[in-house]
């Protein structure tokens, strides 16, 4: 028996003012940072024995990660940064706020954007390179993606970083974003392409499976933080 925690990170400045993020940077809100405390604190109170966590280039996710290890009391466990496990990039969406794009191009078209596994925003021109990803092939840096896409770039992660250390009897933490942690589910428990349409991952909200030797799930709790 082993576990592996999904964790969305606490609320972000994006979350807050109701915009469009993906692979932009945005802080966590006050409220945001109690969320992570909370989330840790909520983990802190079972029996699980997180041995690596893994999260993606983003500060919101990052400083999640950090303030739940400060609660586990773990800071010294072993983390890996990944772009991997970024947000599903926005595209030419980012920085709008979501009901503005509702009045512009009808609720349908959004709701489409947002929560089909196929459907992609608006693609940017122009990607923009980061430092953080100076290291990488510039194709890496996307102009906009579906949830698909998402899916696409996750599963290797999956089956390179985190189905080893499962297999060894390693309980993993996996601090990412609302439909990062879609696109993981989605492959997790085998969700059909219009199933995962209906599917939302709160803020701050840790997801607890329990996976058997052949990393099937045997269990599957949210973890209440109130």
């Amino acid at each position: 028996m082993v576990r592996l925690i999904l964790l969305r990170h606490g609320e972000s400045a994006a979350n807050f003012s109701n915009t469009y993020t993906g692979w932009s940077d945005v802080p966590l809100t006050a409220h945001g940072v109690a969320q992570a405390q909370k989330a840790g604190a909520a983990l802190a109170q079972t029996d699980v024995q997180v041995a690596h966590v893994h999260t993606s280039l983003l500060q919101r996710a990052i400083m999640t990660a950090y303030l739940v290890q400060e609660a586990l009391d773990a800071n010294w466990l072993p983390i890996t940064k990944s772009w991997r496990l970024n947000e599903r990039h926005y595209g030419a969406l980012r920085g709008i706020n979501k009901d503005l794009t509702r009045e512009l191009f009808g609720p349908a078209q959004v709701a489409a954007w947002r929560r089909s596994f196929t459907g992609k925003p608006p693609l940017l021109v122009h990607p923009s390179r980061s430092r953080r990803y100076q290291g990488f092939p510039a194709s890496i840096v996307p102009r906009g993606e579906s949830l698909a896409d998402a899916v696409k770039r996750l599963v290797p992660y999956w089956a390179d970083e985190l189905a080893p250390r499962l297999l060894a009897g390693q309980d993993q933490l996996v601090v990412a974003h609302g439909s990062t942690l879609r696109a993981l589910i989605k492959y997790l428990e085998n969700i059909s392409d219009s199933g995962i349409d209906h599917v939302e991952v709160a803020n701050a909200q840790p997801i607890v499976y329990t996976l058997d030797a052949h990393l099937q799930i045997t269990d599957k709790v949210v973890l209440p933080t109130a």
